[in-house]
């Protein structure tokens, strides 16, 4: 897959403590031509995310950090743009805390150390998600303007399906990925 395609106009904001971490993680990014910005805590990604909210269509960020951890920082994300992809990121992984990650509305969970490869796959999986809901807009626009006095009174079933049909075909597509490259 294309790399500038894979970024697709999106901005990453990498959330890290650590910051041989945060610095690996943006680089990677930025091969895969996102636009990158980054935040050393919890504090400083929960005021970029405030000061404007669309600007990021991810966040990558850690979960154990001082001040603001990374639930705080995927609340605050969640409550200005719930249309963010919020990925954390951890040493510490349980499956208690991967559970509550998703649970909170976060997009996926990685615990440290994972490939790049695994990064790339999820950033991919988010590209491909919001292409489809890109679409999905576009579509409901169509429909809408073809049925003058349908407003609000579409039936979303179909759109639903071959939404539903489409990610489960790009779940099978990123498996096939996955098991070729081990």
């Amino acid at each position: 897959m294309s790399h500038a395609v894979l970024a697709d106009m999106l901005d990453v904001l990498v959330v890290d403590d650590d910051r041989e971490t945060r610095d690996l993680l943006a680089d990677f990014c930025r091969t895969l031509g996102f636009g990158v910005a980054t935040a050393q805590d919890g504090r400083a990604a929960i005021s970029a995310v405030q000061r404007d909210p669309n600007q990021f269509g991810v966040v990558l960020t850690d979960l154990n950090m001082p001040g603001a951890d990374g639930f705080e920082v995927l609340r605050a994300v969640r409550a200005v743009n719930p249309s963010c992809y919020v990925v954390m990121i951890t040493g510490y992984a349980t499956l208690d805390s991967a559970v509550r990650a998703v649970k909170e509305g976060a997009y996926d969970f990685l615990a440290k150390p994972f490939a790049f490869g695994q990064l790339e796959i999820v950033l991919s999986r988010v590209r491909d998600r919001m292409a489809l809901e890109r679409e999905n807009r576009d579509l409901t626009h169509q429909v809408m303007k073809s049925r003058p006095g349908t407003m609000g009174r579409l039936d979303y079933g179909w759109r639903l399906d071959a939404i539903e049909q489409r990610l489960a075909d790009i779940e099978v597509l990123l498996r096939a990925v996955i098991d070729s490259r081990q």
